[in-house]
């Protein structure tokens, strides 16, 4: 095998590297997750519902990859992606997938219980009806990913709290509710409760990754 033939044989091993990181279910969840922000192992394995031994492996893998990098602070582990870069190789990965198979555009259906529940508009077009206070933008996911990255004139509100925040919700204006992107269930949920008080309210697919890919503003409290 000439010079030539091996390296371009080892150009595409190394691509291959990412293949593999990302050819997992599961590891592709992290990456989700971690499009929102740095998180502790331990809070990987939970908001993955994976083991901490399982959750550790699948990271040990995306660290190879260099997809992710760790800090430690005391006893605890701290993961982020690597840059913005990683949040846009899911983004298109998904979309791709989206796209193409049509068991996925199958299940994405299956996740919209009623025609009007997801609200029909652009990104600018939510900017600037945000803007001007004609709807209430609601952030659903954990407060300490809202800290970390949110959309412009969102305010905190996680799933968790709605209830009993619920006499936060302006009854005059329309909410739409987002969370950590096209798969994420928390904006549904919490658009099934707001529907249930009452509240006219729908919510969005884009997540802080998908707003970020394309190329719309973010806040950053960090």
């Amino acid at each position: 095998m000439s010079g030539s033939r091996e390296i371009k044989n080892l150009l595409y091993d190394q691509v291959a590297r990412i293949g593999k990181a990302v050819s997992s279910p599961k590891r592709l969840e992290l990456l989700e997750i971690l499009c929102q922000g740095e998180k502790s192992v331990e809070q990987l394995a939970l908001d993955s519902h994976i083991s901490l031994k399982l959750a550790s492996a699948h990271l040990k893998e995306l660290k190879s990859a260099r997809l992710v990098v760790t800090r430690r602070e005391g006893k605890n582990i701290y993961y982020r992606l690597v840059d913005s870069h990683v949040a846009t190789l899911w983004v298109e990965l998904r979309s791709l997938a989206e796209e193409r198979l049509l068991e996925l555009q199958s299940a994405m259906q299956a996740l919209v219980s009623r025609p009007d529940e997801l609200a029909p508009i652009t990104g600018s077009e939510l900017l600037a009806q945000a803007k001007r206070g004609d709807i209430v933008v609601i952030d659903v996911r954990p407060a300490s990913e809202f800290m970390q990255a949110h959309l412009p004139y969102a305010r905190s509100m996680p799933v968790t709290e709605l209830r009993k925040r619920m006499n936060e919700i302006p009854r005059d204006k329309s909410v739409v509710a987002y969370c950590r992107g096209p798969f994420c269930l928390m904006a549904k949920e919490a658009v099934e409760l707001l529907s249930k008080e009452g509240v006219c309210a729908r919510r969005i697919e884009l997540g802080v990754a998908e707003w970020h890919a394309q190329g719309l503003p973010l806040v950053r409290e960090f």
